[in-house]
């Protein structure tokens, strides 16, 4: 069906296992919609294009559709403490030039793995799948060497035991400082990292910890925080 340029509605009825393709052709951000009815009624909107999906109510009230997918959570130094053994220096406050941005940081030795933990608690829209991170740290120094970073997580349910082991720690890839002190470094993000009897409504620990014997910087590395990503599979939290 083509609807012409005036006001036009039309009404499409598929039956059988078939897609419904809107092709929107005018502007720099043309391309189609692909509608896709499930077999357990959910309704798929596929956009294909660099336009935004909207909703729109029977009260004219507009909101572009969410989809679900890859999200992000930033966790800051601030929010972590050192692990009572092994753990990393406490949180401090670091100034460089007066009434510049100032940093929280957790320094991490070069000698030997020290360790800091923190919590989130996921939407419940999550997929209770694997994520991934990256460090976001600095130097003091003028040293060129790398720094790597490992992250582990345990989910803990209600009425669950908080003292369960973490699962498998992964490293994100050795980043090579700038050699000029006190720049930002951020680490590529890191492959999948399983966290230990993930489920949806628990509370979720992680752990992270300098992997000494996968860099060899030899600078305190000055952890700022965690950039967190994980994925969804549903539209809100209902």
């Amino acid at each position: 069906i083509t609807v012409g340029s005036s006001a036009a509605n039309a009404t499409v009825t598929s039956k059988g296992a078939h897609d419904l393709i809107l092709s929107t052709n005018e502007g720099s951000s043309s391309g189609t919609i692909t509608i896709t009815d499930a077999s357990n009624g959910n309704i798929t909107l596929t956009p294909d294009g660099t336009g935004v999906v909207t909703a729109t109510d029977a009260a004219d009230a507009t909101a572009a559709v969410k989809i679900a997918g890859k999200e992000t959570i930033w966790v800051p130094a601030l929010a972590m403490y050192p692990t009572t053994t092994n753990g990393c220096a406490a949180v401090a406050q670091v100034e460089g030039t007066a009434q510049r941005p100032e940093i929280k940081a957790c320094d991490f030795d070069a000698s030997s793995d020290e360790f800091a933990q923190f919590a989130v608690c996921f939407p419940k829209s999550w997929n209770e799948g694997t994520v991934t991170f990256q460090s976001f740290w600095s130097v003091t120094g003028t040293n060129t060497g790398t720094v790597c970073f490992q992250l582990a997580g345990g989910s803990i349910a209600n009425d669950a035991a908080i003292d369960t082991a973490y699962g498998t720690a992964v490293a994100n890839t050795a980043l090579a400082a700038s050699g000029t002190a006190s720049d930002l470094m951020v680490n590529a993000e890191s492959g999948a990292v399983t966290i230990a009897n993930a489920a949806a409504d628990t509370w979720t620990s992680f752990q992270i910890n300098r992997d000494v014997s996968a860099d060899d910087q030899t600078a305190d590395a000055r952890l700022l925080g965690i950039k967190l990503f994980f994925t969804t599979d549903a539209a809100n939290d209902a």
